[in-house]
């Protein structure tokens, strides 16, 4: 059984990410802050989930949660600030969502969430600096294995993974020959077959090694 709270603090967020290890689509974080006393057995980090029970709990956790925010950060963030930087700042955007605001923090891995803030990159959100005072001012900690621990962070897994799911699901439609659908940009021998054949989308990340050969791939 998951642990309800780590800090003792009523407002406390839970976050995580999807998809960084992923050649093609977004990295994707979420930040759940749940009720104190938040209860649900089927409960897990996502990854030791189905695809119908995450499904299953998505709505669950919406409906429940006192505040829960999901951001994507698309290919050319990741390729500019590299895709541990672009995780992190994925969970701090979906920190600064919340409403009401985190008292406290808890962060999958083993990095904390302002290990890093106010990166100057040509893509996606620029935080102010009252955004980077703020994230700065929030007590947080990094948990290992923490989704599967904490409640708010299981939570953020499964809200990050369905999200992005559903994504991949959609631009899928645009390049079905990549079967996203189903590897959902994972490093599957099938999308690697499919990126040396059909080259690479706007959807991939052209810093990653989307072939062993990589210095053949034409980009």
């Amino acid at each position: 059984m998951l642990e309800n709270n780590f800090s003792k603090i009523i407002l406390e967020s839970g976050t995580d990410e999807a998809g960084r290890g992923c050649l093609a689509g977004p990295v994707t974080a979420a930040a759940v802050i749940l009720p104190f006393h938040f209860e649900n057995e089927i409960l897990n980090d996502s990854k030791q989930l189905s695809e119908k029970i995450r499904e299953k709990l998505r709505p669950i956790i919406e409906q429940q949660a006192i505040t829960f925010a999901v951001t994507h950060l698309h290919p050319k963030e990741i390729d500019e600030i590299n895709i541990l930087n672009a995780s992190m700042k994925g969970m701090q955007e979906c920190v600064l969502k919340l409403n009401p605001l985190p008292e406290f923090i808890i962060v999958d891995g083993n990095r904390m969430l302002n290990a890093k803030l106010g990166l100057k990159n040509s893509h996606g959100k620029q935080f102010s600096k009252n955004e980077i005072e703020l994230l700065k001012s929030i007590p947080n900690t990094s948990i290992v294995k923490g989704d599967s621990k904490f409640m708010s962070i299981a939570a953020a897994s499964v809200l990050a993974k369905t999200y992005r799911d559903e994504y991949m699901n959609t631009i899928h439609e645009e390049f079905p020959m990549y079967n996203w659908k189903k590897n959902k940009g994972y490093p599957t021998q099938e999308h690697r077959e499919a990126i040396r054949k059909y080259g690479i989308t706007k959807y991939h990340r052209v810093t990653f090694r989307l072939l062993p050969e990589q210095l053949k791939l034409e980009i």
